[in-house]
């Protein structure tokens, strides 16, 4: 397989263990369950906006790759602007349910060019590695020392987490759960913030660890 399109299917399942580690949270805290009906079907549409945008840019990290160039600031920028057009079809896909979503972007462009640019970096740094190693698993061992690697997962999730609760802030939901958006908003935070921690944790571990015959992954396969 392409190691592009492998590298961006591996972020992919990374993303969806991220997203069902979250809503298992959120299903037993009881604060949550009254909006979680209304919030679960858009936090899934988001994930599948998130992948996209994460395919993006690693589509791009591999082509400045191929090329012999690093993604800088301007392609940041241009990633950015066309990340745009994957939320306009997130915003049409969420529409039918009974909640109503402006993406604030004030609040949300500073998160996003962090996350891209460290996914690009990220991206380009695998890739590189990975011309003289078999296995991603190698490659990510030569790019990164296992603190930086979890250091760099735990970034990127905590970035993802924040435009997350921007979006929850912005969510319009039903009058009866209107006042307590701001509240879901902080607890969602909370909790996508203590399921990245532990997830980036247990991908290092995964990574970095010895590899033992029959052992249990604690990460998505592909690594």
């Amino acid at each position: 397989m392409d190691r592009v399109r492998a590298l961006a299917r591996v972020n992919s399942g990374i993303l969806a263990a991220y997203s069902a580690r979250t809503i298992a949270v959120l299903r037993d805290s009881l604060p949550m369950r009254l909006a979680l009906p209304h919030l679960e079907p858009v936090l899934v549409l988001n994930l599948d906006k998130e992948m996209r945008k994460d395919a993006l840019v690693i589509r791009h990290a591999g082509a400045a790759h191929a090329a012999g160039t690093r993604p800088d600031s301007h392609a940041v920028r241009r990633l950015y602007l066309e990340t745009q057009a994957i939320d306009r079809d997130f915003i049409a896909r969420v529409d039918p349910f009974p909640v109503r979503l402006v993406i604030p972007y004030g609040e949300i462009e500073p998160l996003r060019t962090r996350r891209i640019e460290r996914l690009a970096e990220a991206a380009y740094r695998t890739l590189d590695a990975w011309r003289d190693r078999r296995s991603l698993r190698a490659a990510v061992g030569t790019a990164y020392s296992q603190p930086d690697f979890e250091r760099l997962a735990h970034e990127v999730f905590d970035l993802y987490a924040r435009e997350v609760r921007a979006l929850g802030r912005a969510v319009r939901l039903p009058a009866l759960l209107a006042p307590l958006r701001e509240s879901f908003a902080e607890r969602l935070l909370e909790v996508m913030g203590g399921a990245g921690a532990r997830l980036a944790s247990d991908l290092a571990r995964d990574v970095y660890g010895p590899r033992r015959h029959g052992r249990a992954r604690s990460g998505p396969p592909g690594i």
